[in-house]
């Protein structure tokens, strides 16, 4: 081990395909010092037995740049590097059985038009034409993409690793990460052990990246970071050689939990079914290497005696190989990627749920750039592990949650399903009231929230497909409520996080767009931007006191919208501190929310004494409560915040005293549907990191008049050289169709874009979408005088266009 450095730039733990890439791309950059440690062999965890799809398509624009991006690489890699990777790009078909599976492919095939892939959907006949040996029984339809493939899993690890020593980097075997040592929020070096001979070292470093698959947890609990992923068992089989079956293109049956690839005149029939096995709950063995796991034919027949109908030629193949091996998987089925909240120099690209091949290269390549310029390239939420709950790292949560994961990767991908493992671990105060009430929970982040209520009789469930589901009328009923009475939702999940110090003030001025030199009690709604303009975090920031301010986010950033505050603390004299257990939250809001108050509290919600935008302190009930005076649902209303010991008396108190006022129960998406008839952004699907500010629409709540924040000059600089696109809001003209996100944007017949979000505008009596349309060197007027369309699953549908809000455009009724 002589060559081993006694410092490094960057230490990579693992030598899989993922490991590899990060290696190679920073070595591209010109990165010196970089090494990349790999305890046994190259590829010798997951990557050696992948299937090594190559899909175009994922589930949003930049998963799918990434995905693409792969491609591209590994097509080059050969003539780079002498190593053959084996891409071929022969195409895929995906197969339905069912109705809503075909819908479901239909609005894959629209969403790949918008993001330039190429696509074509399928009859019956034509999957036939183009995969003769399938059979169609129960076949509705398909749809193919020609540029998706296939490639050898081991080659392309191996040409990566290559073209990482070409360009400077030292890749390493045989050398396993046995610890690492930390100050404070920084790594400053790993030891090591060579795998024979007893060598022992230590690489002081100044980052490291955690490549270690599924070793990443492991690793990551090394390094002072969660990383949650859990190993199942991975099942396919391999067939004897079979005559004259040529060149195929890889073939989906979702509906049957299959996927099948020829390789060399073989058929490979892999799973992934709905009721996985979670492996490895006492940890790795130590000498695993190319190791397969005990082979288990009861698990896997239905799925082979499902495929020899679809497939006939499967039941008179041999079987050559049935395959059992590890891969990981995590708790919403997004790898891992970015720099981990905890530390401040450990970076993260583990966890890819059986797609690492596919997106390894554009995982590598974004994660280089962000580690080169600190910033991220482009929007990377879907996969940011900073997205990940502290709690999620815990084991127990984690073999249930691998039950079902590595199964939704082929279930039906409805709008608003619910993972059904590992469910009840965060609850807000008010959780038993809720469900008593006929509460049907959904969850966030582990938060179970009550999405929307059940009549008596009812069944507390959901039923999914793509069009109105079974809680429909019970979400527009809820949503009239709260449109023409008053409603009552717990908002408990939503980030709460105490900023307090002497310079309170002066950091949050410099963190955030808006300006926080304020009276006490007045809620300011804003930004977090970064050095581009992009919105790193969308809050209400509530001065407490003259040291102290509350700043709420929403459930799912918590973690990442704190780390932000964090790593930009700097020298100011503050303390951050997340306080989201100690108070429950409750939103009454709709015309007559006022009416209710009054019935609950002797104080004064008079405009003149609480006006919009404001909060104070109040008497409820026999107790105390602190009221904000704010609305994500465009009417009239109050998020009461009550610390945990009385948030159960609150909640009695106001929900016996609505009796007398109409008092309806609500859930979280009929929240949603109000704000989308508001046109209020959704953090994570209208805004973004890579949404200037301007451009969405959020000019007025960034205060160019301070002297400094971040993002400033951004803001500036965007205002000299005028908008490049602009958030518009559709209502789709036709009251039937329903939206949901990613549907095509079409202006005066032409793809300009795709939907941000949507959901059901029921006071507005249609569909309601949000999405950028580009309008470089045009005024307002013009954007507005097109002709708007939006696909939905391949059929056109009007829709008018709106910048303000097609709600209460003045808030007039907010204000009341």
């Amino acid at each position: 081990m002589s060559d081993l450095p006694k410092h490094a730039r960057v230490v990579i733990i693992g030598g899989g395909v993922v490991g590899c890439s990060v290696a190679y791309h920073l070595a591209k950059l010109g990165w010196q010092d970089v090494v990349s440690l790999e305890r046994k062999q190259l590829t010798s965890g997951t990557t050696w037995h992948a299937a090594g799809l190559i899909g175009q398509l994922r589930a949003s624009a930049n998963m799918t740049k990434l995905a693409r991006y792969s491609a591209e690489l590994y097509r080059g890699l050969e003539d780079e590097t002498g190593v053959a990777t084996g891409l071929r790009q022969g195409g895929s078909i995906s197969v339905a059985l069912t109705a809503e599976r075909r819908e479901e492919l239909n609005r894959q095939a629209a969403m790949a038009r918008a993001f330039g892939v190429p696509v074509e959907e399928l009859s019956p006949d034509d999957i036939k034409q183009r995969y003769e040996h399938i059979n169609l029984d129960g076949v509705t339809g398909g749809v193919w993409l020609p540029t998706d493939g296939q490639a050898d899993p081991a080659n392309i690890a191996l040409a990566l690793a290559k073209g990482a020593r070409q360009n400077g980097a030292l890749v390493k075997e045989r050398v396993k990460v046995t610890g690492i040592a930390r100050d404070g929020r920084r790594v400053t070096g790993v030891d090591w052990a060579a795998d024979a001979g007893g060598e022992t070292g230590h690489i002081a470093c100044d980052m490291i990246v955690n490549c270690a698959g599924m070793w990443g947890h492991e690793v990551g609990r090394m390094a002072g970071v969660n990383v949650p992923l859990h190993a199942c068992e991975h099942f396919y089989i391999v067939t004897e050689a079979i005559d004259g079956l040529g060149q195929l293109p890889v073939l989906r049956v979702p509906d049957e939990c299959a996927y099948y690839k020829e390789d060399a005149g073989k058929i490979l029939l892999g799973a992934f079914e709905p009721n996985a096995k979670p492996w490895g709950m006492n940890g790795i063995p130590d000498s695993f290497e190319f190791d397969q796991l005990p082979e288990d034919f009861d698990h896997f027949e239905p799925i082979l005696e499902a495929a020899c109908n679809r497939m006939p030629m499967l039941a008179e193949a041999g079987i050559h190989t049935f395959f059992n091996g590890p891969e990981s998987f995590t708790p919403d089925d997004a790898y891992h990627l970015g720099l981990a909240p905890e530390m401040d120099n450990v970076w993260v690209a583990a966890g890819f749920n059986s797609i690492g091949i596919q997106s390894a290269g554009g995982a590598g390549h974004a994660l280089s750039q962000w580690m080169d310029s600190g910033e991220k390239p482009f929007d990377l939420g879907d996969v940011d592990i900073a997205r990940m709950q502290p709690f999620q790292g815990n084991r127990h949560y984690l073999f249930e949650r691998s039950k079902e994961t590595l199964g939704l990767l082929y279930a039906d991908h409805f709008p608003y399903l619910q993972k059904r493992t590992a469910r009840g671990v965060r609850r807000s105060p008010f959780h038993h009231h809720l469900l008593e009430q006929g509460a049907v929970m959904g969850e966030i982040a582990g938060w179970e929230r009550a999405n929307w209520f059940a009549k008596d009789g009812q069944e507390r469930e959901y039923r999914y497909g793509w069009g109105r589901q079974n809680w429909f009328e019970n979400a527009a009923e809820e949503h009239k409520a709260i449109r023409t009475g008053v409603g009552m939702y717990d908002m408990s999940s939503f980030g709460k996080i105490r900023v307090e110090g002497p310079d309170a003030e002066a950091f949050l001025n410099h963190v955030g767009g808006g300006d926080y030199s304020v009276p006490n009690g007045k809620i300011v709604y804003t930004q977090f931007l970064n050095d581009r303009g992009g919105i790193e975090a969308d809050v209400t920031v509530t001065r407490l006191s003259e040291t102290a301010y509350l700043v709420v986010t929403p459930a799912a950033t918590r973690l990442a919208d704190q780390t932000w505050m964090e790593r930009h603390r700097g020298d100011f004299n503050v303390v951050i501190t997340d306080v989201t257990a100690g108070e429950g939250v409750l939103a009454v809001m709709g015309p007559d929310a006022r009416k209710l108050m009054q019935a609950v509290s002797l104080n004064d919600f008079s405009n003149a004494a609480n006006p919009f935008g404001t909060a104070q302190e109040i008497e409820l009930g026999m107790g105390l409560a602190r009221v904000h005076r704010v609305s994500y649902v465009g009417e009239l209303g109050w998020e009461i915040y009550i610390g945990a010991d009385m948030a159960g008396h609150a909640f009695e108190t106001l929900y016996e005293a609505g009796q007398a006022h109409g008092l309806k129960l609500c859930g979280m998406h009929m929240m949603d549907s109000c704000r989308i008839e508001k046109g209020f952004r959704h953090f994570g699907h209208d805004i973004t990191c890579e949404d200037h500010v301007l451009e969405a629409g959020l000019g007025f709540a960034v205060k160019t008049s301070k002297p400094s924040f971040i993002g400033r000059d951004a803001v500036l600089r965007k205002k000299e050289a005028g908008l490049a696109k602009r958030l518009v809001q559709f209502r789709l003209t036709d009251p039937e169709p329903m939206l949901y996100h990613n549907e095509p944007v079409l202006r005066d017949g032409e793809i300009v874009g795709y939907l941000s979000s949507g959901a059901y505008g029921h006071h507005l009596g249609g569909a309601i979408g949000m999405g950028y349309v580009p309008c470089k060197g045009e005024s307002a007027e013009q954007v507005l005088a097109s002709s708007y369309e939006i696909d939905v699953a391949g059929t056109r549908v009007k829709a008018e266009a709106s910048l303000r809000p097609m709600y209460d455009p003045k808030s007039e009724r907010v204000k009341a």
